[in-house]
């Protein structure tokens, strides 16, 4: 058992080690590619309104669609997993991030089958951001009605 010297003595062995976090660097690279992506979101977006003469109000859906095939892709071609682990945080845009962790989860679990391997495996992974969804958007919901009838 170690005593109380050895764990601090270890504990400022670490904090002296441990290598520095270049925050302001890492937030600007965050900014700067969850900017891109979302740029990227727009482009598709805009050609769907301007091509294919969606309404402005009409053309999220299949943008959407198109953004998560795109990361499902790259994720398939292990471009994703490398871009994030340059980009770190701006990769995680909502929906771009979750396709990418909900295809990561699939693939790394197929040979265990399509149900307990990928299905399961999948829904682990989005289960807990459906229900942060749900409860979120019921008290958002919540809050609406309580301004708007009070």
């Amino acid at each position: 058992m170690a005593s109380e010297a050895d764990k601090r003595r270890y504990r400022e062995l670490v904090k002296r080690e441990q290598p520095g976090r270049r925050i302001v660097r890492n937030t600007i690279r965050a900014f700067v590619v969850g900017g891109l992506i979302c740029e990227i979101g727009q482009c598709v977006q805009s050609m769907f309104i301007r091509f294919a003469h969606f309404k402005p109000t009409e053309a999220g859906n299949p943008t959407v669609a198109v953004m998560i095939f795109l990361s499902v892709v790259c994720t398939a071609l292990g471009v994703y997993d490398r871009f994030a682990q340059w980009a770190g945080a701006g990769s995680a845009v909502p929906v771009t991030g979750f396709a990418n962790t909900m295809s990561s989860a699939a693939m790394e679990h197929r040979s265990e089958g399509w149900v307990s391997g990928v299905g399961s495996n999948m829904f682990k992974v989005a289960g807990p951001v459906i229900v942060y969804g749900v409860v979120s958007a019921f008290f958002v919901a919540m809050i609406r009605y309580l301004v708007t009838h009070l």
